[in-house]
């Protein structure tokens, strides 16, 4: 498992460690913001598709669509649920149909 505490330095492990399955991407984050890290993330080559799923503790209306829109595939929303948390995990790493 790798970690990251800001967007910027989550963009330059995804860069450095090319064998990463799915992001935990925490919204709320200092500096550049998740919102802003799924963008940038969707524009790297090779990152298109790697399933982001976003986590915030701002559940607010509008947070999940927001969440898709900036690039994550699923948003999961704290104190974190571990049975959401895994069956969301299990969604994202399945295959996607042809």
């Amino acid at each position: 498992m790798l970690h990251a505490e800001s967007g910027k330095e989550g963009i330059e492990v995804l860069k450095r460690s090319r064998e990463i399955d799915v992001v935990l991407m925490d919204v709320m984050m200092p500096g550049l913001d998740g919102f802003d890290t799924m963008r940038i993330v969707r524009q790297l080559e090779g990152y298109r598709t790697l399933p982001i799923i976003a986590v915030t503790a701002k559940a607010m209306v509008g947070d999940r669509e927001k969440c898709l829109e900036a690039g994550a595939n699923d948003y999961i929303a704290k104190p974190v649920n571990v049975d959401v948390l895994l069956a969301t995990l299990w969604r994202a790493l399945q295959p996607q149909a042809a």
